[in-house]
């Protein structure tokens, strides 16, 4: 069994996006060499999430209005969190939503998809550098 391990950097200029990482993703898996595994993608920061859908325009809209419905930005005292000066409570939440990682079957080389899925940097308090650990394991 080998390992790989490769980190993904971004900064975004905005507080939030979605950011398609597949092909960033599938770049790190060909360095690996690795054929059958498993391909762990990893938020390594508590205010951005990875997560797997569709790349589709109106998807995300649809994402970022739900999201903004069960966890609003403002108004910003509503959070306990922001009491220390923060204003991100909200970041927290909707990463607890999408969640920190995804793994995905390597079969044959190649990420084992199902139909339409991609996979996404959630971020939800950008305008600052974080990263994404891609770990690849298998032979």
């Amino acid at each position: 069994m080998r390992s790989f391990r490769q980190e993904l950097w971004f900064e975004v200029p905005t507080r939030r996006a979605y950011i398609n990482i597949t092909g960033q993703v599938d770049s790190a898996l060909k360095a690996s060499g690795i054929r059958e595994g498993l391909c762990l993608v990893n938020a390594m920061h508590i205010s951005a999430s990875v997560f797997i859908n569709d790349d589709e325009a109106g998807l995300h809209q649809d994402l970022e209005r739900w999201l903004e419905t069960l966890a609003p930005h403002a108004p910003t005292a509503q959070y306990r969190h922001n009491d220390s000066g923060e204003d991100n409570a909200d970041a927290h939440l909707k990463r607890e939503v999408l969640g920190r990682s995804v793994t995905v079957a390597v079969t044959g080389g190649k990420l084992d998809f199902g139909p339409w899925e991609q996979i996404f940097y959630g971020e939800f308090d950008g305008r600052r550098r974080k990263r994404v650990l891609v770990k690849i394991i298998g032979e």
